[in-house]
Parts: structure tokens; C-alpha cells; sequence
């Protein structure tokens, strides 16, 4: 698996001439946010060696390197999902590419169904903390040597990157939530019962990804800062079917907001 990582990084630092330190993953949805970047290059992840394909609608499945903010940065317009087949190593693959590159932040986005009762569907949540479902993790098998056998996760997400985006949202009005998202198998959405028990379980939010790519992250010495957009509400009041294309269009009408902080905390870092 190493090698084939070190094989991956050395095709694409022969590819691109810039050399960003922060890279986004953008979930379902959110692909839009590349319009707000000064995009030098870009490369499908067909033409990739080993990377995987994304198959799921709003992921175009392509790498971008470009400007936003004024700095560097690289950006996952399409991410990969276990659901979808893959193993967590291959789930994960691009953020182990991604440190050979250089990276050292990352940002992660998602859309996410929201079961605390005081949110509301388009609302940002910043993930604080996460809640690990899946039944495999990405570090089983192997250490790679990038990190420890056993890194510590009692804080993940980055409380300065937090501090500088809740600055940056009253500066401009946004409202944004804090919580704890868990990470779930998929790729059926949630019954009313397992929202009401994640609740009580302490998760705000629930989705099908995010959560290995940061463990990874973390293994290699990354800061990460990871926001969710809340696309659905279940497990209190009434009951209410949800479909990806909703997903995808609450997302998208929350994206400018996820721009903007994304932008500005990126010219602050």
C-alpha cells in the first residue's frame, strides 16, 4: 500500500507546479465551491495511478490545485465512500497521498442529517468531535510509517481552526452550530429510531463519510477542521422521507456560507 501511495504522490508532483499545504475534501453537493477557486490545473482521477473512481451523483471525481483565498490550496472535487465497495484503505488512499504531497490541513465538508431538535435543514455545524460507526477501521492492518500504531484522537478537529471560524462567521452574520457527527456505514439513510438513538448516543449529526479520512489525517500529523451542512432532520417530530436529490439541493443552497468561511479561514492560517 505505501508504495503504491509514494507511486501515486511522485505522477502527481511530476503533474503540478504548485505546492499547497491545505487541501478540501468536498462532499455530496458541494462540488459548487470550485467556482469560488482560481483553478491552475486540474486532473480526473481516472487518470490517476491507483486511485479509485467516485461513483456517486455530486462527486465529479477530479483532483484541483488552484488558488482561494490568495494561497495554494488542493481540493477532492468528489470523494469515495465504503459504501460504495471500497476498503478503508482505498477509502482513504488520497489523504495518504495527499500528506506525500505536502498537505498538512485538511478540510472536510459534508452533507449531513441533523438530529439535534434546535437545528434547522441548511444550517453550517462544525464538527467538534466525531462518534466512529463504521465497521472497519482505516488504520486495521499494516502501520504505515507516516504515523503511530496508536495516534490519539482526544482532539481531532483543530480548536484553533475552530476558534478562527467562529470569528469569521460573526464577523459576517452566519449562525453556525457546533456538534458531533457520526460516521455510519450506509447507504440507506437513517430510520427514526436510529436518529433518536444516535442523539442519545451524543451525536447531532449523522452521515456516511468524513470520519476515516480524518483518522487518517490524524495518523499523519494533519490539523483538520471539519464542517457539516444539515440537509435533513429526522427522529423528532414528524417523519419525513429523504432523497439524495433533496440532499443535494440543501446543500447546495448552503454553500455560499461554506465559501466564505472556507476562504476567509484559509487567508488566516
Amino acid at each position: 500500500m505505501y508504495t503504491r501511495i509514494q507511486e501515486t504522490a511522485r505522477f502527481l508532483k511530476e503533474k503540478i507546479h504548485a505546492k499547497p499545504d491545505t487541501a478540501i475534501i468536498l462532499g455530496s453537493g458541494l462540488g459548487r465551491l470550485t467556482e469560488e477557486i482560481d483553478i491552475e490545473q486540474e486532473i480526473a482521477y481516472a487518470d490517476i495511478p491507483h486511485f479509485p473512481l467516485s461513483t456517486v451523483e455530486g462527486h465529479s471525481g477530479k483532483l484541483i490545485f488552484g488558488k482561494l483565498g490568495g494561497k495554494d490550496i488542493m481540493a477532492m472535487q468528489g470523494r469515495f465512500h465504503y459504501y460504495e465497495g471500497y476498503d478503508m484503505k482505498e477509502v482513504t488512499f488520497p489523504v495518504r497521498v495527499m500528506h506525500e504531497l505536502g498537505i498538512r490541513n485538511l478540510f472536510v465538508s459534508n452533507a449531513a442529517g441533523g438530529m439535534n431538535p434546535s437545528f434547522s435543514i441548511g444550517d453550517l455545524m462544525v464538527i467538534t468531535d466525531h462518534i466512529n460507526m463504521m465497521p472497519e477501521n482505516p488504520l486495521r492492518g499494516k502501520n504505515i510509517p507516516t504515523g503511530p500504531r496508536f495516534p490519539s484522537m482526544h482532539e481531532a478537529y483543530d480548536k484553533e481552526f475552530i476558534r478562527t471560524v467562529d470569528d469569521i462567521a460573526a464577523t459576517h452574520g452566519i449562525t453556525l452550530r457546533h456538534g458531533v457527527y457520526i460516521a455510519t456505514q450506509g447507504p440507506t439513510f437513517e430510520t427514526p429510531a436510529e436518529y433518536r438513538m444516535f442523539h442519545l448516543l451524543g451525536a447531532d449529526a449523522v452521515g456516511m463519510s468524513t470520519v476515516p479520512e480524518v483518522i487518517v489525517a490524524i495518523h499523519q500529523g494533519m490539523r483538520v477542521f471539519g464542517i457539516s451542512i444539515i440537509t435533513d432532520l429526522g427522529g423528532f417530530g414528524e417523519v419525513v422521507e429523504v432523497s439524495h436529490e433533496e440532499v443535494t439541493a440543501a446543500a447546495d443552497a448552503a454553500q455560499p456560507k461554506m465559501t466564505l468561511l472556507m476562504r476567509e479561514l484559509i487567508q488566516r492560517i
